[in-house]
Formats: C-alpha cells, sequence, structure tokens
C-alpha cells in the first residue's frame, strides 16, 4: 500500500467563516489522512453575508487543500438546490482528477457522492457522526431524507459510523450498507500527560454548550448541591456562548467563586484546561462518541459521563466512571468519591495515554481509512 492517493473529502460539516468550529471532528479526521496521503476538502455552506450568489475560497491549511464554496442565502428551496449544484460543479473543476471520495455525513452531501460514482467511477466511504439518527431525534427525518440515505448508503464501499450503537441506530432506519467502525481521532502529541498537580480539586466541562444535548443546567444544579458537600473546589465550564448560563447559574444561586464560564477557545488551549483539570464530566441525554473524552484519557484525566451513545464501546473501567442519564444524585456521589482520592491517589496517566495512541492516534485511525480506501478501488 505504498502508493500514494488522492482523497477527497466530501464535507456536510467542516469548520468556515460561517461557523468556524463546526465539523472540526472531521477536519482532524482529514489532516490525520493527509499524514499518508493528498487529501482535498470540499465544502458547500449558506452565508446571509454573501454579497454574490457564490464565492469560492480556496486556502491551503495543514496539508490540506481546502475549496469552500459560500452560497447567497435564499429561502426559495429550488433555488438553494441550485445554487448548490453550481457551487459543487465550479468546485470540482478546481480540484482535478482523485481516488475516491470520503463523505462525511451521508445526507444531503451523499447525493454529490453518488454523481461522482455514476459519472466518474469514484468509489466513496462515508465517515458519519450525526447523533439524529438515534431515538427520539430521528423521528425528526423525513421521508425523502430516509429513501435518498438508504441510496447513498447502499452504493458506499463502506460506512465507518464512529460507535457501533450509531451503526445500530443507522441500520434501525434502513440505512444497509458495508458497515467499519472507525473512531474519532486524537492528536496525541498535543494531548498529553501533565506532571502538576492542583491544590484545589478542579473539574472541567468542555462542550457545545446546547442544554438539550449536554444537560449543562441538570450538569449545574449538581455542582450547587457540591457546595454544602465541599468546601473548596473549581469548576471551568467552556464552550461557544457558556455565559448565556451565568443567569441560571445565579437563578440556583451558585457561588461563581467555584465556577468560571469560558467561551470558545481554540482546540490547542483545551489540551492546557484538561491538563489541569483532576475530572472531566459530560452529563449529555445523548452521544456518539465525544472526541473530548478521548482527548482527557490521553491528558491522564478520569472522566465522568453519562452511559448514553458509543461512549461505554472505548471506556476502560478504571479511567473514570459510566452512570445514569440525568441522574444528579449518582453523578454528586461520582464526584465526591473522585474528589476523596484525588491528593491520594496516583492515577497511570501513562496507561491512559497509551491506549489513545493504540486506538485514536492520527497514525492509528489513518491506517484504518487506508485500508477502506484501497479496499474501495478494488
Amino acid at each position: 500500500m505504498s502508493k500514494k492517493l488522492h482523497i477527497l473529502f466530501l464535507c456536510g460539516w467542516f469548520p468556515s467563516r460561517v461557523l468556524p468550529t463546526n465539523g472540526d471532528f472531521i477536519e482532524r479526521h482529514a489532516k490525520a489522512v493527509s499524514k499518508k496521503h493528498k487529501v482535498t476538502v470540499l465544502h458547500i455552506i449558506s452565508d446571509e453575508n454573501c454579497i454574490q450568489k457564490i464565492e469560492i475560497v480556496s486556502e491551503q491549511k495543514d496539508e490540506l487543500d481546502i475549496h469552500i464554496a459560500y452560497i447567497k442565502k435564499t429561502k426559495n428551496p429550488l433555488n438553494k438546490l441550485l445554487l448548490y449544484r453550481k457551487a459543487f460543479l465550479s468546485l470540482l473543476k478546481n480540484i482535478g482528477d482523485f481516488d475516491v471520495v470520503h463523505l462525511n455525513k451521508l445526507y444531503p452531501f451523499g447525493i454529490f457522492s453518488l454523481y461522482l460514482k455514476k459519472t466518474q467511477k469514484k468509489p466513496f466511504i462515508i465517515s458519519e457522526h450525526f447523533t439524529g439518527y438515534h431515538l427520539p431525534l430521528s423521528k425528526n427525518i423525513s421521508f425523502i431524507e430516509k429513501f435518498i440515505s438508504k441510496k447513498i448508503a447502499k452504493n458506499a464501499a463502506f460506512i465507518c459510523p464512529v460507535s457501533n450503537n450509531l451503526k445500530e441506530a443507522m441500520q434501525q432506519l434502513g440505512f444497509d450498507g458495508n458497515y467499519k467502525r472507525v473512531p474519532n481521532v486524537v492528536d496525541t502529541n498535543l494531548f498529553v500527560p501533565s506532571e502538576s498537580k492542583n491544590s484545589v480539586f478542579t473539574i472541567s466541562h468542555i462542550s457545545n454548550m446546547v442544554n438539550r444535548h449536554k444537560n449543562i443546567e441538570g450538569l449545574l444544579k449538581v455542582i450547587k448541591k457540591l457546595e454544602t458537600k465541599l468546601a473548596n473546589f473549581k469548576v471551568e465550564i467552556i464552550g461557544e456562548n457558556s455565559s448565556n448560563y451565568i443567569s441560571f447559574a445565579n437563578k440556583i444561586d451558585i457561588n461563581l467563586n467555584n465556577v468560571t464560564f469560558i467561551d470558545q477557545i481554540p482546540h490547542k488551549e483545551i489540551a492546557n484546561r484538561l491538563q489541569n483539570s483532576d475530572l472531566f464530566v459530560l452529563f449529555s441525554n445523548y452521544e456518539n462518541l465525544p472526541c473530548v473524552i478521548l482527548e482527557s484519557f490521553s491528558c491522564g484525566v478520569p472522566v465522568i459521563s453519562t452511559n448514553v451513545g458509543g461512549i461505554k464501546e472505548y471506556f476502560p473501567e478504571d479511567f473514570g466512571k459510566l452512570i445514569k442519564k440525568n441522574d444528579q444524585e449518582e453523578l454528586l456521589k461520582s464526584i465526591l468519591l473522585f474528589e476523596k482520592s484525588f491528593k491520594t491517589k496516583t492515577l497511570n496517566k501513562q496507561k491512559m495515554h497509551n491506549f489513545v495512541i493504540d486506538n485514536f492516534s492520527e497514525n492509528k485511525i489513518a491506517l484504518e481509512f487506508e485500508k477502506l480506501y484501497f479496499k474501495a478501488l478494488k
């Protein structure tokens, strides 16, 4: 497998000037693959600030050739469809020949993958991260989307959900295909253990701050209860618009000397925040395989998480604790147990880091995809 391939990453989600962090986990997959093969990224997104109907921006970043088409926003669905089609064909002219399409998010960009397979005989694989395939969210998927998605799935060489749990959800929707689980990737050179010790027990939470998804208000209620049990602790709540929750914290009378709300930070700074934590907490209502749990493990920091989605598939028992969804009392008890031992118990941080290297490093994930690319070409 010494031949260097040209992989077209066709992305329904990708960081852009409209949504700077949207699909950053896809960008990390692309960067991993680019260590071994040429990777070109194609993304199209509506932009209300567009003056022209279509504006194409191309750049080279971290060994990736990135081509993004910004589409003038329109309320007419037919006009939108025609603009996306025109933008896609324009972008293809900039890209040149390639070997395999790596589709990210099955629908709707999979329609372009079908087009490339039918017209240019280009095989495609699919990476899937979408939590919307799980019940009850999947009830919102229209008949048309399901119908087209089944066609796309059937024509893919491989479908690569980040967890078996997501695979099962997709199969229940009738998305039949050749499934091969490939998880998220972690930069194991950035997310490394730190030997520094905190004098104050420090908890971190990092997420997209969407309450129905991450249950931020439930977490804050537990922090309020924690104040009656612990005299001295710190919590960092990190993510886009996290400061919007200050009003809720005031409403339930949280001591803001204990809790810091930090809005969106660059990905590189997340490593530092995790390294300076004694515990990472995720209290989500649903998930697939959150990158931040794996990044926490890579930093040698234990995790308390709700046992939802595919999290348990990659969660060694001695790396933290899985709890029931929305069980505030269990979360409180679990935090107190970790606090009790945080000054005395010595974690095997290197064991945690090595686990991530073996399963989620750039080299590991790039090799997983490489095997599938060559099989797809056969």
